[in-house]
């Protein structure tokens, strides 16, 4: 049996749900590519929400020949330099127009030493067909130079209702009996990932071939998650390394929410000096791999990470603590990094007004940045001269304006 997502995925463009502005950005872009000032676009949003699917679409309505490299499997410059730089300078094989697509391109490494991205920026130049890049997030600064080179599409996230008419077509073909308040249900579920809700349908009813209002909530309590505060009692409560080392297999929080946590609860607990010291030898020792995957994407590391801070941080007291402690989430460190995650727009414009400034992103943020707003909010020459200078994105003047 075929996987619904690729049984049904779409064949043409009105077949793609919600993502009408964009597909026609972007279909406009493949078609005039010789008149435009950028040679590729930046499809950026979360995940299931049409992106990938999109760029084959216009390929096939456009009749052109689609190319696909996935940058989690060419991270490093030569590698790219190899791949990428031959498809830009060589003809199609079939004699006609060509569409290059580097799919997740979040996971490349913006650091000296692998090149990735700036490789890609370069040859963004030098390309004689149209370049789509897919990204979740591209508001990271290392992705600052890509995005200047790029036409950047948005790819909103899907409400439940798009989701709903995917799965209601999907039912109706497959002849799948389903209540519109269930199937509607299940929709909300995905959190506006049509393919999680895609693949979902399907395991719910491959065998019965009728969506139920149990079957729904049997589904919701097999993805059920555990708290953070669940999972930390299996570490701190437990000198059994395999009960602690699967503290956080059910547990919805990423990897540097979960060292937070333990930094945050750890001193609470464990009260002896002793085995304080050897639990945070084993939390600094995971943060150290923690940093070298940011660096040099060795995701092998994960693995290491996470005996270290259930089985390690569990076996580095004698015994169990008896006291009580209401395990919560770290305040000044969580709000820093969630601080930092929403000013990253503000520093990519500071950092290319820095360039052009000739001064640190620093000073720019502190003394330039907050009176060149002003002027850009009421001035509108001067809004559009800056927006021409700096290169200025339309999420990135949104930003300015208010």
């Amino acid at each position: 049996m075929h996987p619904f997502t690729i049984k049904y995925q779409p064949k043409t463009t009105n077949e793609i749900i919600g993502q009408d502005l964009a597909i026609k950005k972007l279909k406009d872009f493949v078609i005039n590519f010789k008149k435009q000032k950028k040679n590729a676009v930046l499809l950026y949003g979360p995940p299931g929400t049409g992106k990938t699917i999109s760029a084959y679409v216009i390929a096939n309505e456009l009749d052109l020949e689609i190319l696909e490299m996935n940058a989690s499997d060419i991270r490093n410059a030569n590698q790219i330099n190899s791949l990428l730089g031959s498809a830009i300078s060589q003809m199609s094989l079939f004699s006609k127009g060509k569409l290059i697509l580097v799919d997740e391109i979040d996971g490349l490494s913006g650091t000296k030493d692998r090149g990735g991205l700036l490789a890609i920026t370069k040859l963004i130049e030098k390309t004689s067909f149209p370049i789509i890049l897919t990204i979740q997030n591209p508001w990271d600064y290392k992705f600052n130079k890509l995005k200047r080179k790029t036409e950047m599409i948005e790819f909103s996230p899907l409400d439940y209702l798009p989701i709903f008419e995917i799965l209601k077509k999907i039912c109706d073909k497959e002849k799948i009996m389903y209540e519109e308040n269930v199937l509607k249900g299940l929709a909300r579920r995905a959190g506006n990932d049509a393919r999680s809700a895609i693949n979902d349908l399907q395991t719910l009813t491959i065998e019965a071939k009728e969506l139920t209002k149990k079957s729904l909530e049997d589904l919701g309590e097999r993805n059920k998650l555990e708290s953070m505060p669940t999972a930390l009692t299996k570490i701190f409560k437990t000198t059994d390394p395999k009960i602690a080392i699967t503290a956080f297999d059910t547990v919805n929080e990423d990897l540097n929410e979960q060292l937070l946590w333990i930094d945050e609860n750890l001193p609470k607990e464990y009260t002896k000096p002793e085995d304080l010291a050897k639990a945070y030898d084993k939390l600094s020792k995971a943060d150290v791999f923690n940093r070298r995957i940011r660096r040099w994407q060795h995701w092998r590391f994960l693995i290491y990470i996470n005996a270290l801070i259930t089985a390690g941080i569990a076996v580095s007291k004698e015994e169990r603590y008896k006291h009580f402690v209401q395990y919560k989430p770290t305040g000044r460190l969580l709000k820093l990094w969630w601080a930092k995650q929403k000013s990253m727009k503000k520093k990519a414009i500071a950092q290319k007004l820095a360039e052009k400034t000739h001064s640190s992103i620093k000073e720019t943020l502190k003394d330039t940045l907050p009176y060149l707003q002003a002027t850009f909010k009421k001035n509108k020459d001067f809004r559009e001269k800056l927006t021409e200078e700096l290169d200025l994105s339309r999420e990135e003047v949104m930003w300015l304006r208010k």
